[in-house]
């Protein structure tokens, strides 16, 4: 089972899960709503790995650095998309009143919120053939430098232009599986 995690301000829901179900089956893909709280998330995501037999994470943004902590965790591997790899600095702006992207509802985004998450911040990477890494040059939320450094000796891939969405998706399904498919990197 692939379970699917968005980033911030997103849901479970999105374009991206649209695409994934679509090309993996509806039945292959979780992807669930994700709290808020940092605590909570890692919780209800570990929850959701242990009760689902997942054997391959993506995650968009905030979900890539709650992916990674996955990896280094319990060795599944991971797709990231623009990964967020310090977002206790780049959400830091966002902190009050947000309005999620799918529904238009308010949630509140605390400093203490932010502050948690550097406790699921990884160092070093165990393992960098655990990890398929999607940038695009043109992401204007992320310097995608950062998560290119971050996870040196993983397959990356730098697609120029672009932007934070990663919208042609689409066109690396096919790599994703084959990674899903392989015992290291592809």
């Amino acid at each position: 089972m692939i379970l699917y995690l968005h980033g911030f301000a997103s849901c479970g829901n999105s374009t991206k899960t649209q695409l994934l179900k679509k090309y993996f089956g509806e039945n292959n893909v979780l992807s669930p709503d994700l709290p808020v709280d940092p605590h909570e998330a890692i919780d209800f995501i570990r929850r959701q790995i242990f009760d689902n037999d997942i054997d391959l994470i993506i995650g968009s943004s905030l979900g890539g650095f709650y992916a990674t902590y996955f990896v280094e965790q319990y060795g599944i591997k991971t797709v990231l998309i623009n990964p967020s790899t310090q977002p206790f600095i780049t959400l830091a702006p966002y902190v009050g009143t947000n309005h999620y992207w799918c529904s238009g509802d308010a949630f509140e985004f605390t400093r203490d919120h932010l502050n948690s998450l550097f406790e699921f911040a990884v160092g070093r990477l165990n393992d960098p053939k655990r990890y398929l890494v999607l940038l695009q040059t043109g992401d204007e939320v992320l310097d995608y430098t950062k998560a290119q450094e971050k996870y040196e000796g993983s397959a990356i891939i730098v697609e120029e232009g672009g932007n934070h969405r990663f919208e042609n998706l689409d066109d690396y399904l096919d790599k994703i599986k084959r990674f899903r498919m392989t015992q290291g990197s592809l």
